[in-house]
């Protein structure tokens, strides 16, 4: 009777292990899924955070050219210019990064 009784948690344990190994492929295969689409999310992310900063510049600029004023004399025109040049070289730099 020993025997059987052994046979019989051998085998109770095999099922049990057969079982715990199918849940660790399952999770398994769902973390590398879930990997994946934190990866394709970030990368997302990456893609909108680029789009807003080119969205800010591009408010920047338009604000820069409702500034110039016609009435404004060549020197302080070349100046504001100058200016919006080193900024706009601050925003490639930003973007280069």
């Amino acid at each position: 009777m020993s025997q059987d009784i052994l046979k019989s948690h051998l085998s109770t344990l095999e099922r049990k292990l057969t079982l715990l190994l199918n849940e660790y492929r399952s999770v398994k295969d769902k973390n590398l899924t879930l990997q994946e689409e934190n990866e394709e999310l970030r990368s997302l992310i990456k893609a909108k955070d680029e789009q807003i900063f080119n969205f800010q510049n591009k408010i920047k600029i338009s604000k820069i050219v409702n500034e110039i004023d016609e009435g404004d004399d060549s020197s302080e025109l070349k100046r504001k210019i100058d200016d919006y040049i080193k900024e706009i070289d601050k925003c490639i730099s930003h973007l280069s990064k």
